[in-house]
Formats: structure tokens, C-alpha cells, sequence
């Protein structure tokens, strides 16, 4: 079961992103706020964090972001840990995981309560906080993020912390993720046969924009497009908060897969090819450029096929114009493209397909940067890249407890124990 980030965590911190295409796990010392100014904004007041054991995995098991086969999946998550746990000197019990899979959902919710009149504190943030469960409609759905992205007081809009203000209502906008609960449960389930607890669960466009946005980024309006092997999963970020969040089920692995039927040529070789000669966008010397293609169930001394460069872009360019088209189509239908700005951070994997952000920008015209992590110390430059931006995003997620909730000061003890103390707490509401 997954256990609740109730405080800043110190000491090791262990990650854990599950791909379609790789499985990575990352653990890391988080230390003093003082000594990354990176964390240090407004949005993000955690320590600094630092890489100590790295270990990934081919993914086996994994199929568009949803488990296939819970046998295989295991394998690979014991390798990537085990290789993480010996560098780091460290036995792990507990990870965050990420999840792409099982359809997240996400919507806003607005709740209200009464204060009446009197000044909001603490106890009140809790009550409208809580509010919005007393409303669940979550059949077959588990909640994954609940985020306060807004208050207000009798009406009254663009209220960022309500305490010390009066009124007679008190309401919250809240960003509320599910996900299938079945997904969830097979992900737990996994883990548990690993021996490993789930810490926390995160989906994974969040985490991605945890790691690779700057403070004004997130306040001003971005949208965070994370190209995975088999999902591209995508989320708005707006004044400090995710806003929005989606995915469809389109990703690097469907490139390779059109590569290797237009080619008639092993799923191997076809990667090969996309990642050694594959582009986005055409050039003038594309024609005259040659590939060879091994084709399909013949022996390796067979000669291979020749064929020019252009048609390979021909392939790559239709399905990767398809998949920002889907995210743009999403965007508009949401209604929060607009708040996004005109700013998009593209990372992931096959973000890194040459030709892709020019591309994007042109289909969803708009100014398109790729994305790495630059809120982790520690990484080495082989784990540095856009691949790697979800599982150094848990980490920042995990340096800040606070990121789903407010940060509330402790209930006084009184008003939960005993007589009086439940007395005071009833009239303290009240009246």
C-alpha cells in the first residue's frame, strides 16, 4: 500500500520509473535547501538532492505504459534495483513510482465550507482540503494526486494562501488525478513481489515537469510533453501548480514498428535504423543518401536491401506529426491551452529524435525547448538526458512532501484528545 508523504524526507531516497522501453531507478541523499539554489524558488523549497546509485533495465512486460506480463516486469525491476542498490551501498525497502498506464484521469473540483466569519487557519485549510473526498465518484478509479490549485473566500478568486483572512465561505479549486484502480493494484502488486513498498505514485508528466522546469516556466504557463517509448504523456503547469494532465497511448515504439513493416525488417534492425539515420524533417541531400536494410527472416549473410534516406523520413514524419496533432487536439478540448501559454518543454526518450522539436513547434505553433534534468546533482552525462527526466522528477517529488498539500502546521494535540479537548475543537468551528 502506498504510505503518504507526510514529512521531509532526509537521508537515501530511492525512485522508480517503469517504461515501456527502459526501467530506471535512481536513489539519491537529499541535504540541506541551502545548499541548491535551484530548489530554493518559491515553488520548490526542498533540499538538495544527490545521485548516489543509478541501475536501468531494458523494459520487458510493458506494452503502451499498461503491464503485459508481471513475470518478466519483475525480472527487470530487480536488475535496475539491484544495480542501483550497488552503487549507492544501500538496500532499498520503499520507491516512488511513476505510472503512465491505467488511464489517468484528471479533473478540477471545486468544494466549499463554511467559517463563519471568523479567521481562517489551519484547521479550516484541512476541512475544505477534505471536503472534496466527501464527493468521490471513484468507481474503479484510484485517487493518485489531489493538488489545491487555487482558493477562494466568499467568492472572491486568486486566493493563494487564504490564512489570517476572514469570511463566511471558504472554497478550493482541486486538481484531482485517478487512475485504474486494477492498473494500480498489478503495479503494487509487482512491487510487493519484489519486496519493495510503494512510497508514493506519480504520474509521470508531473514528475517529468518537476525536474526539467524553471520556477517562471511553471508560473507564467508551460506544457510539458514527455515522449516515452509507448506513451506520450503531457501536463499544463500554471501560477506554481499542475493544472492538467493527460496521455495517449502513441510513442517512440510505434516509429520503430512503422520502420520495420514499411521496410519489412526486424524490429532490432529497425530501431537501429531510427536511431542512427532517423529525422523528423527532410533535407536536399536525403536522396542521395543510402541505408542498409536487413530484411526480415534471412540469414546475416544475405545481402541487405538499399534504400534512400527520404523514404525513411517519410515513415517517421506522418507518425510523429499524428502524435502532436492528438496532444493539440487534447489541449484544445480541455479548454487549458490557452493557460498554457505559448510555451512547450519537450522531453522523454524519443523526444530526442532529431527533427522532433522543430516539428512540434511548427504543429502546435508554439516555442518549443527540449527539456533534460536540472534539479538533481549527481547525474552522470549518460543519465542526464531527456530519458531520464520522469525518474530525477520523482526525486524532486519526494524532496517535497508538501507538493500535493499546503504546508499546514501541526493540529494541536488538544483538540483531538479528550473531552474538552473535542469540546473546544466543536465551539472553535462553530462559533
Amino acid at each position: 500500500m502506498r504510505k503518504p508523504l507526510g514529512k521531509a524526507r532526509s537521508g537515501l531516497v530511492a525512485a522508480l520509473d517503469i517504461g515501456s522501453s527502459k526501467v530506471c531507478c535512481f536513489v539519491a541523499k537529499i541535504g540541506d535547501p541551502s545548499s541548491n539554489p535551484l530548489l530554493a524558488g518559491a515553488g520548490l523549497p526542498s533540499g538538495s538532492i544527490r545521485v548516489a546509485g543509478i541501475g536501468h533495465q531494458v523494459s520487458r512486460g510493458v506494452k503502451a505504459g499498461r503491464i503485459t506480463d508481471v513475470d518478466q516486469l519483475e525480472a527487470s525491476i530487480l536488475n535496475a534495483v539491484h544495480a542501483a542498490e550497488k552503487m549507492a551501498g544501500a538496500e532499498l525497502r520503499s520507491v516512488l513510482v511513476n505510472i503512465s498506464g491505467g488511464w489517468p484521469a484528471s479533473q478540477t473540483v471545486g468544494v466549499e465550507v463554511s467559517v463563519a466569519g471568523h479567521e481562517v487557519g489551519d484547521s479550516d485549510l484541512r476541512r475544505v482540503l477534505d471536503q472534496w473526498r466527501h464527493l468521490e465518484d471513484l468507481e474503479g478509479q484510484d485517487l493518485i494526486h489531489s493538488i489545491p490549485i487555487g482558493f477562494t473566500i466568499d467568492g472572491t478568486n486568486g486566493i493563494r494562501d487564504p490564512r489570517g483572512m476572514f469570511g463566511e465561505t471558504l472554497g478550493a479549486h482541486m486538481h484531482v488525478v485517478t487512475a485504474n484502480s486494477g492498473a494500480v493494484r498489478t503495479l503494487s502488486t509487482v512491487l510487493g513481489r519484489c519486496h519493495l513498498d510503494m512510497d508514493a505514485l506519480v504520474v509521470s508528466p508531473y514528475a517529468s515537469g518537476l525536474s526539467c522546469l524553471v520556477d517562471d516556466e511553471m508560473d507564467l504557463g508551460v506544457t510539458v510533453i514527455d515522449m516515452g517509448g509507448g506513451t506520450t504523456s503531457f501536463a499544463v503547469f500554471f501560477d506554481g501548480n499542475v493544472v492538467y494532465t493527460d496521455c495517449i497511448p502513441v510513442g517512440g515504439h510505434h516509429v520503430t514498428n512503422d520502420i520495420a513493416r514499411g521496410f519489412s525488417t526486424p524490429i532490432l534492425a529497425a530501431e537501429r535504423i531510427k536511431t542512427l539515420y532517423g529525422s523528423a524533417l527532410p533535407s536536399p541531400l536525403d536522396d542521395q543518401e543510402t541505408i542498409d536494410v536487413p530484411p526480415i527472416g534471412e540469414e546475416d549473410h544475405v545481402q541487405p536491401n538499399h534504400v534512400s534516406k527520404s523514404l525513411l523520413v517519410g515513415i517517421i514524419r506522418p507518425r510523429l506529426e499524428e502524435t502532436f496533432e492528438l496532444v493539440r487536439s487534447r489541449l484544445e478540448a480541455s479548454g487549458f491551452d490557452k493557460i498554457a501559454g505559448r510555451r512547450v518543454v519537450l522531453t522523454g526518450g524519443a523526444s530526442q529524435l532529431p527533427g522532433a522539436r522543430e516539428l512540434a513547434q511548427l504543429i502546435l505553433d508554439k516555442q518549443v525547448r527540449m527539456g533534460r534534468p536540472i534539479r538533481v546533482q549527481g547525474l552522470a552525462e549518460a543519465a542526464g538526458g531527456p530519458a531520464f527526466s520522469t525518474c530525477a522528477g520523482l526525486l524532486v517529488y519526494a524532496a517535497n512532501p508538501h507538493l500535493d498539500t499546503p504546508r499546514l502546521a501541526p493540529a494541536p494535540q488538544t483538540e483531538s484528545t479528550g473531552l474538552f479537548g473535542r469540546m473546544g475543537s466543536w465551539l472553535k468551528e462553530h462559533f
